[in-house]
């Protein structure tokens, strides 16, 4: 695994994810491994406090590479295959930093799988998104438009492969924004900036609230988020965050 398809910068405390496998950055197993262990890795760094992933050029992400399907006739790679295949996404999901999805061009099947796992999506004029797996005969990402769409349209994106554009998840409410090409890093490194700066504990645990409430009924949810938050309260953060409203001037964070 020479090659750096996964590339990784480091600026401000935001973590820059480039998905760079010309020409469409599609994804094999090798690169797989390489997604998740960038985002372990970035759960644990303090110097990284949010993630933004993106592609290069004016493709996000193409899906799996149809070259590298698993073999019938080895035993257990398909369940090898399936579990990296799992694991890419739930990288970027249980990663203790929140991650901004910056899509640049088309996100397709797998593709869009990586941009649904993040926490906040943004999206270039040219950006298109679809799960084209049954046009080739497979059929896979219904968990993944779940979390996006509501029932009709995603039993017609699953049953067709047809794609939505950047207007369409606007309009849907899937996204936050469509903005020029040349625009779309420096507006997600601009909002990925201004959650760096929060205090991380805190960020870590709104982190973990906002997955637990995709998943748990609103009572239950909501009794776990006021456990953390009497658990920040008494961290010496909260404290200087209380302080430094108090004293009108910039808080100075330690994560602790």
């Amino acid at each position: 695994m020479s090659e750096e398809w996964v590339r990784l910068e480091v600026s401000e405390g935001v973590g820059l994810v480039t998905l760079d496998r010309k020409p469409v950055n599609a994804l094999n197993r090798d690169m797989r491994r390489m997604i998740v262990a960038t985002f372990d890795a970035i759960a644990e760094r303090d110097d990284i406090r949010c993630a933004v992933l993106t592609g290069t050029g004016t493709m996000f992400c193409a899906g799996a590479d149809l070259k590298d399907r698993p073999n019938a006739e080895v035993m257990g790679d398909f369940l090898e295959h399936n579990r990296i295949t799992r694991e890419t996404g739930n990288a970027i999901r249980e990663c203790s930093k929140p991650v901004i999805a910056a899509i640049n061009g088309a996100a397709l099947g797998a593709g869009f799988g990586l941009a649904a796992a993040c926490d906040i999506l943004y999206a270039s004029e040219n950006a298109t998104v679809g799960m084209p797996e049954i046009n080739v005969g497979l059929a896979g990402g219904a968990s993944m438009l779940k979390t996006l769409f509501g029932r009709s349209t995603l039993r017609r994106m699953f049953f067709t492969g047809q794609r939505l554009t950047a207007h369409d998840l606007l309009k849907r409410n899937v996204i936050e924004d469509v903005v020029a090409e040349k625009d779309l890093l420096p507006v997600t490194m601009a909002l990925a900036r201004e959650i760096a700066a929060k205090a991380p504990l805190a960020i870590a645990y709104a982190k973990r609230a906002a997955n637990m409430v995709d998943v748990m009924p609103q009572r239950d949810a909501y009794r776990f988020e006021q456990e953390f938050t009497v658990a920040l309260s008494k961290t010496e953060d909260a404290r200087e965050a209380r302080m430094a409203f108090l004293e009108k001037r910039a808080p100075v964070f330690k994560g602790r």
